[in-house]
């Protein structure tokens, strides 16, 4: 199974922004999580619904959209 299976764009859902599937967890949330630099754990304890997969999934479609597009900063 492919990490970008657990994730989720659904208009309907979270104005269409990405999110862990079955949940309303955007991946967003979990990568400002990890820029905070809160532990694996610290953000499973946060968000009980999540599996430690899900961070795994949310860090992929990051390398994905990272991939794809170049940001001014």
């Amino acid at each position: 199974m492919s990490l970008l299976n657990r994730i989720s764009v659904d208009p309907a859902v979270c104005h269409g922004k990405a999110c862990i599937v079955g949940t309303r967890i955007m991946v967003s949330v979990i990568l400002d999580n990890l820029a905070e630099g809160k532990t694996r754990d610290e953000i499973l304890k946060s968000y009980p619904s999540l599996q430690p997969v899900d961070i795994d999934a949310a860090l992929a479609y990051a390398a994905m959209l990272a991939k794809e597009r170049h940001l001014a900063i």
